[in-house]
């Protein structure tokens, strides 16, 4: 139930920015104040060919770890936690000084492991059965929670999940996922402002200047004579 609610914020994120619309459709004056997408929506909930593969490495990267864990799931296992001591150097209760490093050694019981494991399939196959269907909020939601669930070894998965996400929104401005292609079309766009700024400069100090021109002379008879001001 997260994952699906995940998933439908990350697409009501995208519909705020409507698709094109042609010039020729009516529209009405809400739908003008939005920022129009650079490209369909479609486009930007779905993957391209690179993010697909991308998808697929992932979900090879969390079989990978569930095969880690198919050890612990058949026998007891013996397990070193390690913690910094304090300065005055000692260790939590059951930890141990060794080498400057307080180190805690226990045994574990398969059923220890079964609940990380089960996440990192669930999670894993989710990632590689949405890169295969081409959801993009699929692949990044699952990404970003088996990153955040699993801590550094999770360092893959949030990095794919963001990596999704920033190509969403640079789709979704700049209509180029690619850093190079969103760069050059951000620098076109702020050009393409500068100029219309100018233009409206330009055109407002020339009709400001035609309307002074075509004032009417004071007529003498009607026009009080204007007193010098006092400095």
């Amino acid at each position: 139930m997260l994952l699906l609610r995940a998933i439908q914020i990350f697409q009501e994120s995208v519909s705020l920015y409507p698709a094109p619309v042609p010039d020729s459709a009516e529209t009405s004056p809400q739908r003008r104040s939005r920022r129009p997408s650079a490209v369909p929506r479609s486009v930007i909930l779905g993957l391209d060919p690179l993010e697909q593969k991308i998808g697929y490495i992932g979900g090879f990267v969390a079989a990978a770890l569930a095969a880690i864990f198919v050890p612990r799931l058949l026998k007891n296992t013996t397990v070193t936690d390690t913690a910094k001591p304090t300065a005055q150097k000692t260790c939590p209760t059951h930890y141990h000084l060794v080498h400057s490093v307080c180190q805690y050694t226990h045994l574990t019981h398969p059923s220890d492991w079964i609940l990380q494991f089960l996440e990192i399939i669930i999670l894993g196959a989710a990632v590689a059965f949405f890169s295969y269907r081409r959801k993009r909020a699929g692949v990044a939601v699952a990404a970003l929670i088996m990153g955040l669930a699993l801590g550094v070894a999770g360092l893959p998965f949030l990095f794919i999940g963001g990596w999704l996400i920033v190509r969403a929104f640079r789709l979704q401005k700049y209509g180029d996922a690619t850093f190079s292609g969103s760069s050059k079309r951000a620098r076109e766009m702020a050009q393409a402002r500068k100029t219309a700024r100018a233009s409206g400069t330009k055109s407002s100090s020339k009709s400001k200047d035609d309307t002074t021109r075509n004032l009417p002379a004071p007529s003498k008879r009607y026009t009080p004579k204007q007193r010098p001001r006092r400095r």
